[in-house]
């Protein structure tokens, strides 16, 4: 039973809009802001952009009408004279305010024509002997309909019912509470919603009080307990035991026409002892563009092969997928693998021998995208799943592949690759159910590519650029804006380039690749642009990820200002593959927004895909960081990964012992935060 189910079903269904869903939520429901109307502040004493509370007597009153209708108040404290203008009024509040009446008000202190004024500040009638406030006023989040009133009183009243059924005890053993100085629950909690006078309230608005530092640790532990409890269920789990004394790794390290470094080296080494365990890898391997994650997802998938199991990888994209088949085949046929490939836009008879050679098992190595988790694909004996570009694929979609398993109890490893660099503080939270391997090293050769700012005036110098690059013998990518309102305009846009492009080259062979071509019309335009037919190449963002054409060193990315970082460090990471030093120049059109000005410079200042991954967290925020996709992954309400960093190492710290230690008291945190939410934590 809970006091939220005896709630008027109106407004229960108000708080749901909220997602309010249970108790928990509605005391975990914390304002947004405070206001102070626990003191009054003369008006002579006001200044221009402060907030503060003032009383006095309504001593004129006036509706205009013009350049809108709006209702004007003045009123007086003996040290002044205040405006108060209402753009939005009833006919009833000429009344109330009329003059002579005493008002009490609060809002934000602005120069106005006539003197100083508050637009719609909060008015009361003061009557007699009217005593101001002892605690700070809360300002909740709401939606129309759910006044404020209503929500403070339908909080205080769950806040109290809990407390009488003896529900918002602590759980966390008092050797924690001490370790990390943090108060009781409770008394947090009571505090954040009625904060005395006493409290300095800067350290409430800007969630600095330890009460505030216990809500965010609370939060933080609840995330982490979950994650690590999945992590501790898969090592539960029964898993494929994958030989380490294998010969065919070592075999295309040996044909192989370069070494790999250090890195991948380490990397490949803790991936191939995960294989062996009874238990199911789940590893994330990060690199930046270019560092040769590939090779090493070839080095484990050939130790599960050996092991006598099929291997799937899964990409995000045809093109990619395509990339990954040509690499994979040019490496591993000649080891004597038989590479099966499935995509979405294969004629059904190719689609159908293909779906064969995986039932059979003939097909040791499975390649594609999003078809590889339909119904119809069944393998034989999958023991390992990649995943490249893992964050864009939903969190429904990597489940559903891992089902796959074709053994029943058996749960296949998986390898997820992501050359989006995903910041240290993120990782530790949203990613502690993954075990993290990262290649942070570059192979010999790779040289950093230069970026250039220009202005879209001067286009001129950057045709004569591509005139230069082409006459060397070398090969440049013209990328299209990504205009997210409308895959037509980007396509317009892209028509027109090439256009344009191919009247002033009338001498180079220019082409044009876009999402709305077929399959087979954006290999065939790769496969020329890779052999070195094609001069110029005017892509829209489907060249993003993967692509590789070493011949190919200069990239002009039109509008760049509208592109997000991670989008653009994968775009420059195309280029610069070969022995020419790739160059990248950012078209920018003024007016330029502050977001896009600070994004235009991280790019151009930085090269590190951590360091412009870490930027871009502090610009965007993690739920904007994971995307749209990862929304089923419930984001941190009150904790802030960069400021928050020392909550987020201790709670790591306080779960893996919670989990072991005190399992009961872990289970009713994560259920007090969570709720049915938990689930969302499991993919």
């Amino acid at each position: 039973m809970q006091f939220f189910d005896s709630l008027d079903k109106t407004l229960r269904n108000k708080l749901e809009k909220l997602g309010l869903l249970s108790d928990f939520d509605l005391i975990l429901h914390l304002p947004l802001r405070y206001e102070d109307e626990t003191q009054l502040t003369a008006i002579s004493e006001l200044a221009p952009g402060s907030s503060a509370q003032v009383e006095g007597i309504v001593v004129g009153q006036e509706v205009l009408g013009r350049p809108r209708r709006q209702l004007i108040c003045r009123i007086n404290d003996d040290t002044g004279m205040l405006g108060l203008r209402f753009f939005n009024f009833y006919t009833s509040q000429l009344t109330t305010w009329s003059p002579g009446v005493r008002l009490r008000v609060l809002g934000e202190v602005r120069a106005g024509f006539h003197g100083l004024e508050m637009v719609h500040p909060k008015c009361r009638v003061v009557r007699d002997s009217m005593a101001l406030a002892t605690t700070f006023t809360p300002v909740y989040s709401t939606i129309a309909g759910l006044s404020q009133r209503t929500l403070v009183r339908v909080i205080n009243q769950t806040f109290e019912w809990l407390r009488d059924q003896r529900l918002v005890q602590e759980l966390l053993p008092d050797k924690f509470l001490l370790a990390c100085q943090l108060p009781s629950f409770e008394k947090s909690l009571s505090l954040l919603h009625h904060p005395p006078a006493t409290v300095p309230i800067a350290s409430l608005q800007q969630r600095t009080h330890p009460a505030w530092r216990r809500v965010k640790f609370d939060e933080l532990l609840a995330q982490q307990l979950s994650l690590r409890s999945h992590y501790q269920q898969r090592h539960s789990q029964r898993a494929p035991v994958l030989s380490l004394q294998i010969n065919l790794p070592k075999k295309l390290l040996e044909v192989l026409p370069f070494d790999l470094t250090e890195a991948q080296h380490r990397v490949a080494a803790e991936i191939s002892k995960d294989l062996a365990q009874p238990h199911p890898m789940q590893r994330l391997l990060q690199g930046d563009v270019g560092s040769g994650k590939t090779v090493v997802a070839a080095l484990a998938a050939l130790q599960a092969i050996e092991s006598g199991y099929q291997v799937a990888v899964m990409a995000p994209t045809e093109i990619l997928a395509e990339q990954h088949f040509k690499k994979l085949s040019q490496w591993l046929l000649p080891l004597g693998i038989m590479i099966a490939w499935l995509s979405g836009s294969q004629k059904k008879s190719e689609r159908n021998q293909a779906l064969e050679k995986v039932a059979s098992g003939t097909a040791l190595l499975v390649i594609g995208t999003h078809a590889l988790f339909q119904e119809s694909v069944q393998f034989k004996q999958l023991g390992l799943i990649i995943i490249d570009e893992q964050h864009r694929f939903g969190v429904g979609q990597r489940l559903a592949l891992r089902m796959k398993s074709g053994e029943g109890e058996i749960t296949p490893h998986q390898l997820m690759m992501s050359a989006t660099p995903i910041p240290r503080t993120l990782s530790m939270s949203y990613f502690a159910d993954l075990d993290v391997s990262v290649i942070d090293q570059l192979p010999p050769g790779r040289s950093s590519v230069i970026t250039r700012l220009i202005d879209n005036h001067r286009r001129a110098e950057v045709i004569t650029r591509i005139r230069e690059a082409c006459e060397a013998g070398r090969q440049a990518y013209w990328v299209c804006p990504l205009i997210e309102e409308s895959d037509v305009l980007q396509l317009k846009t892209a028509i027109e380039i090439h256009e344009t492009l191919s009247q002033i080259f009338s001498e180079l062979n220019i082409a044009l690749i876009h999402g709305r071509l077929s399959s087979h019309e954006k290999s065939e335009i790769m496969a020329e642009f890779s052999q070195g037919t094609i001069h110029l190449l005017v892509a829209t963002t489907v060249i993003e990820v993967g692509v590789d054409v070493p011949n190919a060193s200069l990239m002009i990315i039109e509008h760049a200002e509208r592109m997000g970082l991670s989008q653009l460090h994968q775009l420059r990471g195309r280029i610069g593959r070969g022995s020419a030093v790739g160059v990248c120049i950012l078209l920018y059109q003024q007016p330029l927004s502050e977001l896009a000005r600070k994004r235009l410079q991280i790019i151009f200042e930085h090269h590190d895909g951590f360091e412009i991954a870490r930027q871009d967290l502090l610009l965007r925020g993690p739920g904007e960081f994971l995307g749209t996709r990862q929304s089923g992954v419930p984001l941190l309400r009150f904790a802030d990964l960069e400021e928050d960093v020392d909550l987020l190492e201790m709670a790591r710290d306080v779960a893996e012992e919670m989990l072991h230690s005190y399992p009961d008291a872990a289970q009713c945190l994560m259920q007090r935060w969570l709720g049915k939410r938990e689930d969302y934590l499991r993919a």
